[in-house]
């Protein structure tokens, strides 16, 4: 059985589910698939917005 590989919207679309929940980091770990897969695309600005959550509100714990 051959296994389809996931799209960069795939894994745009599932980043967002985790960033509705609250889970930033499964959120930031599939959109940083996504750029990986469409550096263009809409996910190299999720990234970059997450990156700036969690810097100003956990400057303690996350360091980029």
């Amino acid at each position: 059985m051959e296994r389809k590989r996931k799209t960069a919207e795939e894994y745009c679309v599932q980043g967002d589910a985790h960033r509705r929940r609250g889970d930033f980091s499964s959120a930031m770990n599939c959109y940083l698939q996504a750029a990986r897969l469409d550096p263009e695309g809409p996910a190299a600005t999720a990234v970059e917005m997450l990156q700036n959550i969690m810097n100003f509100y956990c400057k303690d714990i996350y360091n980029p």
